[in-house]
């Protein structure tokens, strides 16, 4: 499913004359005083970047510096997507991302976001978090498991608190009660019987719904070899079969497998599409496992 059908960047001419024709006072000089970055002008200047053509997976690849994020981040702006981690942006990022043009082939829906490698971070830090915190739990509760299975129970009894103690001591000096049982009783299961990857992959599950666009930034990190392979299935079935959107930026070699998808490459002058088969950080790691294909034999 198309939503996004096109986007037009700023061309040369836009991005060089902005600030001359901004205002009949303005001083460049006046202006580096004032401000150190006017990004994201000037990063594409010499790039010659064409009218981006979107199919149901589009993605762009190149090498860190290429653009790509940047990229992803004003297609995200001016189609007032839902984002979550913040993102680096200037005094002049709302005036490049005004000046850029799009085509709908229909309307964006509501549930369209961009993820990025910061929001897949953030939530697996959460998780760590909230790991620490049941273990420090799980901590509390083995001595009180240990405390309680000597105590006495208590008298004169006062109120809840008490009432709850009552029960603590109750439930651990009871003989069918293990340490184990007394646990999974009063705290919550631990999360961390996934890995960072696994809850990095399931954040993307629980995010993408169907018919949606999705924009991607560098969906790979945090994700190990056999965790991108199935992200790149999760994508391809979201596509074929709930109707959803990509555009995805990644110097993964999985996901630049995606089947069907058309890949700008930003490092080649011109821009233009290639297969994956033909980009050179594919390419390096074909030469190298070709290198040391006798390690594999052997």
């Amino acid at each position: 499913m198309i939503f996004l059908q096109s986007f037009k960047m700023l061309s040369r001419r836009e991005d060089e004359n902005y600030f001359n024709v901004k205002s009949p006072t303005f001083n460049p000089k006046s202006f580096a005083t004032y401000h150190s970055s006017n990004y994201p002008f000037g990063l594409f200047r010499n790039r010659d970047l064409p009218v981006f053509q979107f199919d149901d997976i589009t993605v762009f690849y190149g090498n860190n510096g290429s653009g790509k994020s940047t990229i992803l981040n004003v297609i995200a702006e001016k189609l007032r997507l839902k984002r979550g981690a913040e993102y680096n942006r200037s005094d002049f990022f709302d005036d490049y991302v005004d000046l850029c043009r799009y085509k709908l082939a229909l309307p964006i829906p509501g549930a369209s976001e961009i993820i990025t490698s910061d929001d897949v971070f953030d939530k697996v830090l959460d998780i760590r978090r909230i790991n620490e915190g049941i273990d420090s739990k799980k901590t509390n509760l083995i001595e009180e498991y240990i405390n309680e299975r000597g105590g006495e129970e208590p008298n004169n009894l006062r109120g809840l608190d008490d009432f709850d103690r009552w029960k603590a001591a109750a439930e651990a000096r009871s003989k069918n009660t293990t340490q184990s049982q007394y646990l999974r009783s009063r705290v919550m299961r631990n999360l961390q019987e996934r890995s960072n990857g696994e809850n990095a992959l399931a954040f993307f599950i629980d995010s993408i719904t169907d018919g949606a666009l999705y924009l991607l930034d560098e969906p790979e990190n945090s994700l190990s070899p056999s965790n991108q392979i199935q992200l790149k299935y999760f994508i391809e079935d979201c596509v074929h079969d709930h109707k959803c959107q990509f555009i995805i930026s990644t110097h993964s070699p999985f996901l630049l497998s995606l089947r069907h998808a058309k890949i700008y490459d930003l490092d080649s002058f011109p821009v233009m599409v290639r297969r994956w088969t033909e980009l050179e950080g594919v390419r390096t790691y074909f030469d190298f496992f070709s290198e040391h294909k006798n390690d594999f034999e052997s």
